[in-house]
């Protein structure tokens, strides 16, 4: 049977084409998204920051953020500093510290590189908030947090992410029943130590009511997300301490 190599030639040149096509295409659509990605990322990190010091549209038992379109002027009102820590508690101004990687910062540290810890402070209603990002490991992937703290490390209030916890189980630590928990939270001991916060199962306060227990309550079958929201908040909390000293 005689074999059209002309056919075949043809048939393996256009096969060519259109993969070289089909790739510039791809590469063009994620050329011309990238200024888009990059701007939704930074409206959810201004949105995050902002919740979590009490600065979002929450009404009842829902949370809701404060909306895309008034975000970067929120934003420009309520965060009067942006700051990057270094390892003695002390700190530089960065317009643009809510861009940085935490997950990045923390891969510099693990190689021996210095780490950057940004952190927004913020006024609102005549206080002073202090928000810092953390980032840690669920069951299945990253966690993350923005915990908002006063001058003493108590905790004001906080928000909880996730980027693949199970569904009604560890992905409830972006729910309100859960971040509220820690609002009054402390994070020292009485004698200025840093604790940190627990995420335990039967600790005998299932409303939270006892704020100097170092202890919120557990979501029913998420031992692991809680174990490493746990361990999020000693690891990269305490790394701020020695601002927070510099402070008194």
């Amino acid at each position: 049977m005689a074999v059209n190599t002309d056919k075949n030639s043809y048939t393996i040149l256009f096969a060519i084409g259109m993969v070289l096509v089909v790739g510039s295409l791809l590469a063009f659509t994620a050329s011309s998204l990238k200024p888009a990605i990059t701007e939704n990322q930074r409206m959810e990190k201004q949105q995050n920051i902002l919740y979590a010091m009490g600065v979002n549209e929450n009404e009842g038992t829902s949370r809701e953020f404060v909306s895309t379109d008034v975000v970067a002027g929120e934003f420009s009102k309520y965060i009067k500093k942006q700051l990057v820590i270094d390892a003695n508690g002390g700190s530089t101004e960065d317009s643009e510290a809510y861009l940085i990687d935490v997950k990045k910062e923390q891969a510099k540290a693990k190689s021996g590189e210095t780490r950057r810890l940004p952190l927004f402070v913020g006024e609102k209603d005549g206080k002073t908030f202090y928000i810092a990002p953390i980032r840690g490991k669920g069951l299945w992937d990253a966690i993350w947090a923005y915990v908002a703290l006063d001058k003493n490390m108590v905790v004001q209030g906080a928000f909880f992410d996730h980027a693949g916890e199970t569904p009604g189980l560890g992905a409830n630590i972006n729910q309100r029943f859960f971040m509220d928990d820690f609002t009054g939270e402390r994070l020292l001991d009485d004698n200025g130590n840093f604790k940190g916060i627990a995420v335990t199962k039967g600790n005998n306060d299932p409303k939270n009511l006892i704020k100097d227990d170092h202890e919120v309550d557990a979501i029913a079958g998420s031992t692991i997300t809680g174990d490493g929201v746990t361990a999020m908040i000693k690891a990269d909390l305490k790394l701020y301490l020695p601002y927070f000293k510099n402070l008194k």
